[in-house]
């Protein structure tokens, strides 16, 4: 691969290797309103070169993909000067392996995180088609202009996603959030995997100074004693054999406290008890609490505990195992 592959996107934006976060910006605003397609209709190198501004503008302005971009470069300047060659070559520039690369579009496709249409075999090295991603539905891939003549780039995503992890508790009644914006009110009963809007907290639109929105992404603490299952809660409650023969009142804890549920007789390992509403907070009302019933034999008996087992079990009439006798392949 020769090293003209590479482009200098600090040339592109006409700026020095040095340039601050505002230099970048200033330079994109310039360039992108003298290329852009509205201002050249049907000049096809005008917009090509719009592409290019905004594809070094990606790169430039985000301080971690221009990182690596500057790492790259100094690996593809001592390719061209018979350092290394680019395939075969083991080459590490902080923690990042560039080798790995046949070329230079393969890598800042990847940084940009284009999506490999198909994947060609070259002589050179490895070689994919990639699509260029554009602002969102309906979108023609460049920015327009406004009512009052501004310019707006719609492929630059505004919208900005982040996870937030609540206890237990904290997502049951709801809860409030300090983030850098401001305080966040979070509505009682969000479940795991919720997205909470926060209008107007996104990322700033270099240009036209437009925010977009925050969507925070909800993580529930898992809880020792209930699980969501579905709209509703469910736990799991131990129960003796004396009990489950007999039946019996227990308590059981419900996110509203402790209350008594009648276990009727002869009920079986496994079986569910609904306490309707007293499961998850939805909108309208609530959920249903499902109690699983485990039944528990203990592990060490008293002499007392043993006679009583030793006489039941002589004086059983009932066979729970009759049902196999007839079970055969």
């Amino acid at each position: 691969m020769a090293v003209t592959d590479y482009k200098d996107y600090y040339a592109v934006l006409g700026i020095s290797k040095g340039a601050s976060a505002d230099d970048i910006k200033k330079a994109y605003r310039r360039l992108a309103r003298k290329y852009h397609p509205d201002m050249n209709p049907g000049n096809r190198q005008a917009e090509a070169r719009f592409k290019e501004v905004n594809e070094a503008y990606e790169v430039l302005s985000d301080p971690e993909k221009r990182r690596k971009y500057d790492q790259f470069g100094q690996y593809w300047q001592q390719v061209g000067q018979g350092g290394w060659s680019p395939n075969g070559a083991n080459v590490d520039f902080g923690g990042f392996d560039f080798s790995q690369y046949g070329s230079f579009d393969d890598f800042i496709n990847e940084l940009l995180g284009r999506f490999a249409t198909g994947p060609q075999a070259t002589g050179t090295g490895r070689r994919r088609t990639y699509s260029y991603q554009s602002g969102g539905p309906g979108s023609t891939g460049f920015g327009g202009f406004n009512d009052f003549g501004n310019f707006t780039d719609n492929t630059i995503p505004l919208d900005q996603e982040t996870s937030v992890r609540l206890s237990f508790a904290d997502a049951f009644r709801g809860t409030t959030l300090r983030l850098e914006g401001g305080e966040v009110n979070i509505p009682a009963g969000v479940k795991p995997g919720s997205r909470i809007r926060v209008r107007g907290q996104g990322r700033t639109h270099p240009y036209t100074h437009q925010r977009g929105d925050l969507y925070l992404k909800v993580e529930v603490q898992p809880h020792e004693f209930f699980q969501f299952e579905g709209d509703n809660l469910v736990c799991e409650v131990p129960i003796t054999p004396d009990e489950a023969a007999l039946g019996t009142q227990i308590e059981v804890p419900t996110p509203d406290g402790r209350v008594t549920v009648q276990v009727p007789a002869g009920v079986r390992s496994g079986q569910s008890l609904r306490l309707r509403g007293k499961g998850w907070k939805v909108k309208g009302g609530r959920t249903d609490l499902m109690v699983r019933l485990t039944i528990v034999v203990p592990k060490t008996l008293s002499a007392i505990e043993r006679e009583c087992y030793e006489k039941l079990r002589d004086h059983r009439h009932s066979n729970p195992r009759a049902h196999l006798q007839h079970v055969s392949l």
